[in-house]
């Protein structure tokens, strides 16, 4: 089997990270990441970091000139969380690092870039579901579309192809990546737990009862190792999900056992005005719990967990074209949250 050499841009995001995790336990794979923060013992014994500032492309193309034999690219980082109106930065994120590696690297075949739901709007209220990747474009701005149109539009006439994936809220195991939602919701369970609270639903309550659809990082990682390498995933865009829905209503209650906490009436507070100067609350718990000692703001993107918990209306993607492609792999979400969950006390992130 011929050996495949990876970049990775974003190697220490969820998704980045547990791409790394997949790709170290094939044979034919060498990895190298792009990162802002330095990589721990775990992830710099699977790949080799560079860190760079992607956003500068005289930077990219002095950090990236040596890379000439890399046969994939992986587009993983994001910039400016959730806001999708940051189009100038993130479209770079992609530019750059393409622009340089289609020069440096004449055995480049693939980049595959991630996007997300936002693509169909689900940010700005409810959109057409399930979404599939043929319908329409929302209006405008927003950094998918930018990154998107550069891909496609530079890569005419290269002898390397695309791939687009668009996950819905990846949920994995990470440190330092505040845009989990594992890590989101467990911390404020902990803390409300520290705080002789039962678990409320924290959002809009009309969320509480909506579907809801994420991916599983293992699960992508998979996929984007299959939309990397099979023909005919070339120059196509796919949904990847974890293939069926949820509502927080019917797992609340598992989750809050999961915690040994009781289960209160919902109350919705702003997570991003409230949760921030919990950091005091957060040191006790590490310290009672004997927790891996992680900086409170690295914790949780209040945010983030704001705009999935007050997400009043479906988010409900369609699996059918990456099925009928040929990746057909099915996650159950409802396991995925539990087993998550157990994998974040088990390392000593969450108590």
């Amino acid at each position: 089997m011929a050996r495949k050499k990876a970049l990775v841009i974003g190697g220490l995001g969820v998704i980045g990270r547990n791409l790394i995790n997949h790709m170290a336990e094939l044979d034919d794979w060498d990895i190298v990441a792009v990162s802002r923060r330095a990589p721990d013992a775990e992830m710099a014994a699977k790949a080799d970091f560079i860190s760079c500032d992607l956003l500068d492309v005289a930077a990219a193309e002095v950090k990236l000139a040596h890379l000439d034999d890399v046969t994939h690219l992986f587009c993983c980082a994001l910039y400016g969380g959730i806001d999708a109106t940051n189009t100038a930065q993130n479209r770079a994120l992609v530019a750059n690092p393409v622009t340089v590696m289609s020069s440096v690297s004449r055995q480049l075949q693939r980049v595959v870039l991630q996007e997300g739901s936002k693509a169909y709007g689900r940010q700005l209220g409810p959109f057409k579901t399930p979404a599939k990747e043929s319908d329409s474009r929302h209006m405008p701005p927003n950094f998918y579309y930018e990154q998107e149109d550069f891909l496609i539009e530079f890569q005419r006439g290269k002898d390397w192809s695309w791939a687009v994936l668009r996950p819905e809220a990846v949920c994995g195991f990470a440190v330092g990546n505040p845009m989990n939602l594992i890590m989101c919701f467990g911390t404020y369970a902990a803390i409300s737990k520290e705080l002789g609270m039962p678990l409320k639903y924290p959002g809009d309550l009309r969320g509480f009862d909506a579907i809801n659809q994420v991916t599983d990082s293992g699960l992508l990682a998979r996929m984007t190792l299959w939309s990397a390498t099979a023909p005919n995933a070339a120059n196509e865009i796919f949904n990847i999900t974890n293939g069926d829905g949820f509502r927080y209503a019917n797992v609340w209650s598992d989750w809050a056992q999961a915690f040994g906490m009781e289960v209160g009436m919902a109350q919705r507070i702003i997570s991003a005005e409230v949760m921030p100067d919990k950091g005091l609350v957060w040191d006790r718990i590490v310290e009672k719990h004997g927790l891996v000692k992680l900086p409170y703001e690295q914790t949780a993107g209040w945010p983030y967990f704001d705009f999935n918990m007050d997400t009043s209306w479906d988010v409900l993607m369609s699996d059918a074209k990456r099925i009928d492609r040929g990746f057909t792999e099915m996650i159950d979400t409802e396991r995925m949250f539990l087993d998550l969950f157990a994998e974040f006390r088990r390392r000593k992130v969450l108590p």
